[in-house]
């Protein structure tokens, strides 16, 4: 491993992103299609069930990240499936299991504090605060309140997002970005960290929008790597950190096919210890990894760096 024999671990908190390969751990999922064949009672009392039994499913993991030195968790956002679909959303209330419901997320969310295990969530691509489509604004505005609504049961402090589509002006999509910022509220905007992508928004675009707004900037350095614009990992490490009042958190990935063959973008089954920037070793920060081999990805990646000398 290159450029790491001298350096010790002094602060990664490792994350493991949202499912488990070989635990039996299983977060369940409603289908939309499926669901819609029955009246609402039976539709609410399926989702109820299905949402309980996901609250048990995250305290198992967390207990499990306890158990197993790892330090952050990235909740799916499926956690609560359809909650803002236009058909068959719901308020937690409406739910039959609702007292329960709220108890198990409570009770995984003080685990989680006692284990000292950091909790966060990444909507998915199709939330867009930038996109020109007013309707596609308020429907990602009802994605990031959910999220908001769960993050307040269970403590999870960190909801990253991506920037979205340019939509062929990416300064005039990033005014719009900084503008819907701006009026999101409180417990959305707390929250809310921007990350750069692959294909549209470099560091160096959002990082002045993330200074400006009081932003935190979650660097992923794969993305980056994909995406180049001319700023150093070191520089944008620095940036990045200094847009964070609370622990930074960044992501780790490797390319599937390798960074001088085929398409660099997908997320390798595990992480190449080279890809792990010197320069984050000696950081408090959280460090959630994103491969698809998820726990076992995260245990070979440390004893990698165990073996190595990288850490202790």
């Amino acid at each position: 491993m290159n450029n790491l024999m001298n350096n010790r671990l002094a602060g990664i908190r490792w994350g493991l992103c949202c499912l488990f390969r070989d635990e039996p751990i299983r977060f369940g999922i409603r289908q939309a299609a499926h669901l819609g064949r029955f009246d609402r009672s039976r539709q609410l009392a399926l989702l109820s069930a299905t949402i309980l039994a996901n609250g048990q499913a995250l305290e198992a993991a967390i207990d499990y990240c306890g158990r197993n030195h790892i330090d952050a968790f990235r909740v799916n956002s499926r956690i609560f499936p359809l909650k803002t679909h236009p058909r068959l959303g719901y308020q937690l209330a409406e739910l039959p299991d609702a007292a329960a419901i709220a108890a198990t997320y409570g009770r995984a969310g003080s685990r989680a504090a006692e284990l000292d295990i950091r909790l966060s969530f990444h909507p998915d691509q199709f939330t867009l605060l930038a996109s020109p489509d007013e309707d596609v604004t308020a429907r990602s505005l009802d994605e990031l309140l959910y999220h908001a609504e769960v993050a307040d049961l269970i403590g999870a402090d960190v909801i990253t997002l991506h920037a979205g589509g340019a939509y062929g002006d990416k300064q005039a999509a990033l005014g719009r970005l900084a503008g819907r910022i701006d009026r999101l509220p409180d417990a959305v905007r707390s929250r809310l960290a921007l990350e750069n992508d692959d294909r549209i928004y470099t560091p160096a675009d959002l990082l002045p929008l993330c200074a400006a707004a009081s932003i935190p900037f979650v660097y992923d350095v794969h993305h980056h790597r994909c995406l180049g614009d001319g700023l150093s990992i070191e520089e944008v490490t620095e940036r990045a950190l200094a847009t964070w009042t609370k622990e930074p958190l960044f992501h780790l990935s490797s390319p599937k096919e390798g960074w001088h063959t085929g398409n660099p973008r997908p997320h390798h089954d595990f992480i190449d210890t080279d890809d792990l920037p010197p320069c984050w070793l000696p950081l408090a920060i959280t460090v959630e990894v994103e491969a698809k081999a998820k726990e076992v990805a995260l245990h070979r990646l440390r004893h990698d760096l165990m073996s190595c000398g990288a850490i202790s």
